[in-house]
């Protein structure tokens, strides 16, 4: 698809999104809330898979980041503003990830991709290890908050994840995607796939590899803690199981799953994946080799993922219109 034709995929897909809890089931409109969530650390993500070539095998260390630092603030200090909360975790995950970077960009391929995963697993450890201050395999408990300075008191747990703060997710994914959305659209983003194509001719016409490498590692790391602290939220605990190495496989195959080359793959990757986990998990115990294989299918059936078959299937009039 073509950026206007991407464009109107996105607006629609918005006032899709905007009207499903008027027709859908609780149940699947509360679902949502970690779609939401998954797809805007995906958009983090996809900036250093999609756009820098870099495949991160432990980014859903700053997933937990975000689900922490939300329990921290609001559980351990009290903060009740969300919005607050959000800032300040996104804020932290970033310089956090700064010194994580350093060591990591350094590195491409597999050896980038088994790095991240040792400091992955390294916080797993810290987080289920260190009962006292973590709550080890118990978690951080995450209360309620407000959100736009609203307490919504009126509503119970259900009715606000599925009302209010339904609405607050699907306006933070369109300001997420409209931010990543400039960025990859950037000179950062030009320089940024320049270094995915080719680093070394891009370092002999200037460009800082590791510079602009560890810029993308930071945004990502940002995004991931947005959606985490939506996930802490949401789940109302901080649990060690969000950063383990699995996890991290799951933003892996909503990723390649969406199709990594579009812009907006990712977020399809995110939908059709919880749909169909929530799906196969009702229907088996199995539901795991079920679900790998369909993925194996649909990876190796369309390697450019959900959104390279849209195109595909939107291509083939056009050609035979021309001819």
């Amino acid at each position: 698809m073509n950026g206007p034709q991407q464009f109107l995929a996105a607006i629609v897909g918005v006032a899709a999104l905007a009207i499903f809890p008027l027709f859908a089931p609780t149940y699947y409109a509360g679902l949502m809330i970690p779609f939401f969530a998954y797809a805007i650390a995906l958009l983090g993500f996809n900036l250093l898979f999609g756009y820098g070539g870099l495949l991160s095998f432990g980014h859903a260390m700053f997933i937990g980041f975000g689900a922490y630092g939300t329990a921290i603030m609001a559980g351990v200090y009290g903060v009740k503003s969300f919005e607050l909360v959000l800032v300040t975790v996104v804020i932290g995950s970033a310089i956090a990830s700064i010194p994580i970077g350093i060591l990591c960009v350094r590195y491409t391929g597999i050896f980038f991709g088994m790095l991240t995963l040792a400091f992955g697993m390294l916080f797993h450890s810290f987080l289920f290890k260190f009962y006292y201050v973590t709550g080890g395999d118990s978690g951080m408990r995450v209360p309620r908050m407000n959100i736009l300075g609203l307490e919504f008191a009126q509503y119970n747990k259900i009715t606000f994840l599925t009302g209010p703060f339904y609405y607050y997710c699907l306006a933070l994914l369109v300001i997420a995607a409209l931010l990543m959305w400039r960025i990859v659209h950037s000179p950062f983003g030009l320089h940024l796939r320049a270094l995915r194509e080719n680093p070394r001719k891009a370092e002999y016409l200037g460009v800082h590899v590791r510079r602009f490498r560890l810029a993308a590692f930071v945004i990502s790391a940002a995004f991931g803690a947005a959606g985490g602290a939506i996930l802490g939220f949401r789940i109302g605990l901080a649990d060690p199981e969000l950063v383990y190495w699995t996890q991290s496989g799951q933003l892996v195959f909503m990723t390649v799953l969406g199709g990594f080359h579009h812009f907006l793959g990712p977020v399809i990757g995110a939908l059709a994946f919880t749909f169909l986990q929530d799906q196969l998990q009702s229907l088996t115990q199995y539901w795991r080799f079920v679900l790998g294989a369909i993925l194996a299918v649909l990876v190796i059936g369309f390697p450019a993922g959900i959104a390279g078959w849209a195109d595909l299937v939107s291509w083939r009039p056009k050609r035979k219109a021309a001819a």
